[in-house]
């Protein structure tokens, strides 16, 4: 087990952390010291959540500001990790025979590169992303992921990036809020009790876990990402809780480390 990469979900929050330095980008950093250099990084962000499963394949992917209303420091912002063209054709071949469209278009959005310039600020890793299907349940996804898990031994860090606590109706803004909200914390707590005892299943079927779930993730796509990296838990491994915290009440950092 030593030889194989960790796989980690990262809650990534404010687009605004990418320009900051706090305990969550410093945590990230440290996860980026601590852990085996990977020959690539797999990322499955919230924000590529689109109708098909594709994978990005330019060798020179653009960073993407897929946001409005932030500073103009935030824009003028570039993550120029190399692209994986190869690992982008493998990654189609470990999902077949879903069908894997090759993507010269997307980049990297702030899911990817707000996380990734605190874990390995030298960009100088090649980094690929895999879309959401849209259209698909978190069962899918389930599956989906555990096909990639031959990534791990090969040198690959999987990564997913979303926040399994992500209501912005909810969120303080521009307010100090010191606390989570009640089912924010009661929610978070719940998904890592499951998570230590190994029991993927209701988080997979996360709606099914009441009114606290349906606030905490009321869509889906920044609790799918999770989903992924839950997938690729093998029998024994361990899991931590490297980055922890919330922010503006209603938005989880918690990361979450497999291996």
């Amino acid at each position: 087990m030593s030889d194989t990469m960790p796989a980690i979900f990262f809650g990534h929050g404010n687009p605004m952390n990418a320009l900051a330095r706090n305990e969550w980008t410093d945590a990230w950093a440290r996860v980026g010291r601590e852990i085996p250099r990977p020959t690539a990084i797999l990322c499955i962000s919230a924000h590529w959540f689109i109708p098909e499963t594709a994978v990005t394949t330019l060798e020179r992917p653009r960073t993407i500001h897929d946001f409005g209303g932030f500073p103009r420091e935030l824009f003028a912002y570039r993550y120029p990790a190399p692209g994986a063209p190869v690992l982008a054709r493998r990654v189609a071949q470990l999902l077949a025979p879903v069908e894997v469209i090759p993507d010269t278009d997307w980049g990297l959005d702030h899911g990817t590169w707000s996380v990734l310039c605190h874990v390995f600020p030298d960009a100088d890793i090649p980094v690929v992303q895999l879309s959401i299907d849209e259209t698909q349940p978190a069962e899918y996804h389930y599956g989906l992921a555990r096909n990639l898990a031959e990534l791990r031994d090969e040198g690959v860090l999987i990564c997913g990036s979303g926040n399994l606590v992500h209501n912005l109706h909810a969120y303080a803004w521009g307010r100090h809020v010191p606390e989570p909200l009640d089912w924010a914390q009661r929610f978070e707590t719940t998904v890592r009790e499951l998570i230590l005892k190994g029991e993927h299943e209701p988080l997979i079927d996360y709606e099914l876990l009441g009114r606290d779930a349906l606030l905490s993730a009321p869509t889906p796509e920044h609790f799918l990402p999770l989903v992924y990296i839950l997938a690729l838990q093998r029998d024994g491994e361990p899991v931590s809780f490297p980055v922890e915290g919330f922010d503006g009440g209603s938005i989880s950092m918690l990361s979450v480390r497999i291996g």
